[in-house]
């Protein structure tokens, strides 16, 4: 069974910078090199909403909001992707979920993303 693990929320002044990791267990390395894996976030009262996404050939994509602030990796032997946030500001204050699945990488689809993790929460204070 898939299973998607996230860390490293917090609170954080703005202008900070915060790196979230996201653990996947359950699948063989040559599965996992095949996947995509993505980061959503969801803020009160809000919908959630796609931020980044690195597709298994490693092609990275961003919303508007967090290119040039935020970048996603990947290390597949270590079944992890990364989220660095840089120049943090209360706008980006919101639950943030990683996801994975077998197909493209596409921030603006989540139903393609079978496995979720529980999130962390990321608070950006002004």
């Amino acid at each position: 069974q898939v299973q998607v693990a996230e860390s490293g929320g917090g609170v954080v002044q703005g202008g900070g910078s915060l790196t979230l990791s996201c653990k996947v267990s359950g699948l063989s390395l040559d599965d996992f090199d095949d996947y995509a894996m993505a980061w959503f976030r969801q803020a009160p009262g809000q919908e959630r909403e796609g931020v980044s996404c690195v597709g298994a050939n490693n092609a990275k994509y961003y919303v508007d909001a967090v290119k040039g602030r935020f970048t996603i990796s990947r290390e597949n032997a270590q079944y992890t992707a990364w989220l660095q946030m840089n120049s943090l500001r209360p706008e980006d204050t919101a639950m943030y979920y990683c996801a994975a699945t077998d197909r493209i990488c596409s921030i603006y689809r989540e139903d393609r993303f079978p496995y979720w993790g529980q999130g962390t929460q990321v608070t950006v204070t002004s």
